[in-house]
Parts: C-alpha cells; sequence; structure tokens
C-alpha cells in the first residue's frame, strides 16, 4: 500500500498541463495502485496523478456502490451533452465546496493500465468525476468554476 501525499490548495503543480504517458510498464501499474490507495484512503472519488505530484495523463476514479472502479491512462473527452449543476469538493481543496456545471453525459476514451484502448460512455455522477479529473490534467481546478453565490468554506471541525 503506497499512500502519497496529496498536493493542496496553491500548490503551483495542480496549475501545470500533464503529459501524455508513452509507456505503460509495471512502473505505471504501481502508480495507478498507489493513486487508488491514496484515493481510498482519503474517501475521494477520483484522482489524477498531478495531485500526487505527478505530471503525467493518469486517473484513477472510483463510484464505490455507485460505479465502477477504474485507472484512465491519458484519457482524452471526445463527447459531451447537455449539463448539470453538481455540487463538488475536491480532495486538493480539502475545506472547499461548491456548485459547478458539468455536463450530463459524456464519452471518454484512454487507455486501460495495460494498454488496451477503452471507450466509457458516462452520464451523471461518473460524467461528473471523469471531467474533474481530466480538468487536473489539464491544470484547471474546480475552484475556477464554482458557480457565483455557492462557494463554501469548511473547518476541519465542520467537515467531521
Amino acid at each position: 500500500m503506497g499512500i502519497r501525499n496529496i498536493r493542496k490548495d496553491d500548490d503551483e503543480i495542480l496549475r501545470k498541463r500533464s503529459k501524455e504517458v508513452d509507456i505503460i510498464d509495471d512502473k505505471v501499474r504501481e502508480l495507478i495502485k498507489d493513486m487508488m490507495d491514496t484515493m481510498h484512503k482519503f474517501d475521494g472519488l477520483g484522482l489524477a496523478a498531478p495531485q500526487i505530484g505527478i505530471l503525467k495523463r493518469i486517473i484513477v476514479i472510483d463510484l464505490y456502490d455507485d460505479g465502477p472502479c477504474f485507472a484512465l491512462i491519458n484519457p482524452v473527452l471526445e463527447k459531451a451533452k447537455g449539463k448539470q449543476i453538481v455540487g463538488e469538493g475536491c480532495l486538493s481543496f480539502p475545506t472547499t465546496f461548491g456548485q459547478v456545471e458539468r455536463p450530463e453525459e459524456v464519452v471518454v476514451t484512454g487507455l486501460d493500465e495495460y494498454g488496451k484502448k477503452t471507450t466509457i460512455k458516462a452520464t451523471g455522477l461518473l460524467a461528473q468525476a471523469l471531467c474533474h479529473e481530466i480538468d487536473h490534467l489539464n491544470g484547471i481546478v474546480f475552484i475556477d468554476k464554482i458557480l457565483p453565490g455557492t462557494l463554501e468554506i469548511v473547518t476541519p471541525e465542520e467537515k467531521k
């Protein structure tokens, strides 16, 4: 179990664009396992490699009882349709919450941890999570998208 430190708030790496993964090997698969372990340790629904300080285009998502658990390498948002206003938070901004606008439906392509091409058609929460994590790969964080008047800062005591 490799728990990594999560980069937070004003860490400049969160604003940088990640590089494509050229070779998928055991080192990448170990990174994915560490990302999964870290995401689960902090009760996240998703995690992008830049959030643990690695500028590679890798995301992991686990919707627990509401959907799949998977990794996606070099994900590309191919199609987006509709819109949903959703409450969002982020492991990199643990006390910040707000409403954001995300697509209701998306089609995302990428590679699995063995290099096999994967297409994911998603709606609702999974579409939201995919867009949130892909934004991280492009140096975009959810606080940039919080709708006016919906920002909420919660102290660690209130969060419990």
